[in-house]
C-alpha cells in the first residue's frame, strides 16, 4: 500500500483495530507514541482513539516525518515544503519509499488535520534542532519540551578486548564510523575521500557495513559488519583515537553519546542535533561536506579521554528517565 500509493501511515487496519482492542482493555493513565511510520500503524484509527480516550498524550519525535507529506528528513535535499504543505515530493523514491505515486499533498492534508487538536497532548524532542522545527510546523500548537537521548554507561564506557586483532586494524591511530545503514546521506562517500587525505598511519574502520557494501570499500577503510554485541562495539569505540560523524542530516544520534561514554572525542559536520552533543571540551563541528576540515579536525585534536567521559555524563539513561517520568507526573 505504501509502497505504490505513498500511503505510509494509512494502511494496516486490521492490526490496528486489534491493537487499540488490547489498548482499551488496558485502560493507560497515559499514552507515549514514538515513531508510527515503519508500515505497520494507521495513524487515522489510533488518533481516532486518542481524541475519544481523551487521556494525555506524549509524543516523541524521533525524525521530521509526522509533519511532512512524505519524508523522514528534507535537509539533504533542502526541501522546505513542508511549511506551508507538501507536493511534488523530491523524496518520493527515499524512505519510505513510493515506486508509483507521489500523495505528499494529500498525506500533509491528513497530517495536520489528523495531529492537531488534542487538549492533552505535549510534544517531546531529542534535540533542539528538531524541536525547533516541530515549533514551525502545525504541531507547534503544542507544549514541547527537549529531553535528550540518553544511553546505558554501564555498557558504553572504557573497554579494552581484541577487537584490534579481530578486525586487523594495525596498530596506528584509529578513526571510526558506525552507523545502522550505512548511505551517502550517513556520510558513506565522505568516508572513501577522508581516507584519501589521510596519513598512511591512520585506519579508517567503518562498522554497520552491508556485505555488498564491503566487497566495494576502497583498500584504505577496514569494513566491519554489524553487531550485535553492545561490548564489541564499546571496544572498537574505546579502541579509536577519534569518532566521525559525517552525517548530512540527523535528529540526536546515540553513536555520538555511546563514543564519549567510552572515552572517545567525536567529529561531526553541524548537521541537525548532531553537534548537541559537544562542547569545546571534547569535540569538534565542521561545515557539512567539508572533508579536508575532518583530516585537519582529526590530526591536530587533543581532546583528553577524561573530558569525554565527563561530557558524556550528561546523557546516562536515567537522568532521561527521570525527565520523562518528571513529565508523566505533571500530565496527570
Amino acid at each position: 500500500y505504501a509502497r505504490l500509493l505513498d500511503r505510509t501511515g494509512f494502511g494496516s487496519r486490521g492490526a490496528t483495530k486489534d491493537f487499540l482492542l488490547w489498548a482499551e482493555a488496558y485502560d493507560p493513565d497515559l499514552i507515549h507514541l514514538h515513531n508510527l511510520h515503519g508500515y505497520y500503524l494507521h495513524v487515522g484509527l489510533l488518533f481516532d482513539y486518542l481524541r475519544k480516550t481523551g487521556k494525555p498524550v506524549v509524543w516523541t519525535l524521533h525524525d521530521c516525518w509526522p509533519f511532512t507529506g512524505h519524508c523522514a528528513y528534507f535537509d539533504y535535499v533542502g526541501c522546505g515544503r513542508w511549511r506551508e504543505g507538501c507536493f511534488s515530493c523530491p523524496q518520493k523514491g527515499e524512505y519510505p519509499a513510493s515506486l508509483l505515486l507521489d500523495n505528499s499533498k494529500s498525506n500533509y492534508r491528513k497530517k495536520r488535520a489528523l495531529f492537531t487538536g488534542l487538549p492533552r497532548m505535549t510534544v517531546v524532542t531529542p534535540s533542539r534542532f528538531l524541536g525547533s522545527l516541530a515549533r514551525e510546523s502545525f504541531l507547534g500548537e503544542y507544549p514541547l519540551r527537549v529531553i535528550p537521548n540518553g544511553i546505558d554507561l554501564e555498557t558504553f564506557r572504557p573497554r579494552e578486548g581484541t577487537a584490534r586483532e579481530k578486525y586487523g586494524l594495525g596498530d596506528g591511530p584509529i578513526v571510526l564510523g558506525v552507523a545502522n545503514v550505512w548511505e551517502d546521506r550517513k556520510g558513506l562517500r565522505d568516508f572513501c575521500q577522508l581516507a584519501e587525505l589521510l596519513p598512511e598511519e591512520y585506519t579508517v574502520a567503518l562498522v554497520g557495513l552491508s556485505p555488498q557494501q564491503m566487497e566495494g570499500l576502497p583498500a584504505k577503510i577496514k569494513g566491519i559488519p554489524r553487531t550485535d554485541s553492545t561490548e564489541e562495539l564499546a571496544q572498537l569505540y574505546s579502541l579509536a583515537q577519534v569518532f566521525v560523524n559525517p552525517t548530512w542530516e540527523d535528529n540526536f544520534p546515540t553513536t555520538n553519546l555511546e563514543a564519549l561514554a567510552c572515552g572517545t572525542p567525536v567529529i561531526t559536520y553541524a548537521t541537525g542535533g548532531s553537534p548537541e552533543a559537544l562542547d569545546e571540551t571534547c569535540g569538534l563541528t565542521v561545515n557539512k561536506g567539508d572533508v579536508e576540515a575532518l583530516a585537519r579536525g582529526i590530526q591536530e585534536q587533543r581532546f583528553s579521554r577524561e573530558a569525554c567521559l565527563a561530557r558524556s555524563r550528561r546523557f546516562g539513561k536515567d537522568g532521561m528517565f527521570e525527565a520523562y517520568l518528571a513529565l508523566y507526573q505533571a500530565l496527570l
